[in-house]
């Protein structure tokens, strides 16, 4: 029995000194980082107020629509399809009137 009891209180000794040491580091580490975080939470702090900014501000406008072809181009185009046979004749003039405006 008395070698079991020293087995238990050599245990509890190096689990003892293990904690105490573990908060002695712990307790270091921080007071060494304690300034570095502080000033990260600070910039973090900044860096969402100049996000916020940033995301309020307008969208660019789109872009506008693709014009249409000049006249010249479309009574050229309305020619080549009544000279294919796609168009009659009664309905080339007819668009053309409307471009021209007659």
């Amino acid at each position: 029995m008395p070698g079991l009891m020293r087995g238990v209180a050599r245990t509890a000794v190096v689990a003892g000194t293990a904690t105490a040491v573990s908060g002695r580091v712990s307790r270091r580490q921080a007071e060494k980082y304690a300034d570095r975080d502080q000033e990260i939470a600070a910039n973090r702090g900044a860096g969402y107020a100049s996000g916020a900014q940033e995301v309020s501000q307008p969208a660019p406008a789109p872009a506008p629509p693709p014009a249409e072809p000049d006249m010249s181009t479309q009574l050229r185009q309305l020619a080549e399809l009544n000279k294919q046979g796609i168009l009659t004749d009664e309905e080339f003039a007819a668009k053309k009137a409307q471009i021209l405006g007659i």
